[in-house]
């Protein structure tokens, strides 16, 4: 069942680049290249958390597993 859009929680552009952990312009050029969703208040431009959170799971690479190479003895 989905949130509605008002017990949505919105955040702020440092409110995202504090989580993300990244200076002010990266959340920035997000919203202005629109790779990330958000709503524009007026001048107030705020992402909603549960669109921040599917952009982080969208962005995780995971992990290869190798197969593992037997070590020689020297």
């Amino acid at each position: 069942m989905e949130a509605s859009p008002l017990a949505e929680k919105y955040l702020s552009l440092p409110e995202v680049a504090e989580i993300l952990g990244t200076t002010i312009r990266f959340p920035r050029r997000l919203v202005e290249e629109r790779r990330i969703e958000f709503k524009r208040f007026g001048r107030h431009v705020r992402i909603a958390e549960s669109v921040l959170n599917a952009y982080i799971d969208q962005c995780t690479v995971s992990t290869i597993r190798r197969p593992s190479r037997g070590r020689r003895a020297a």
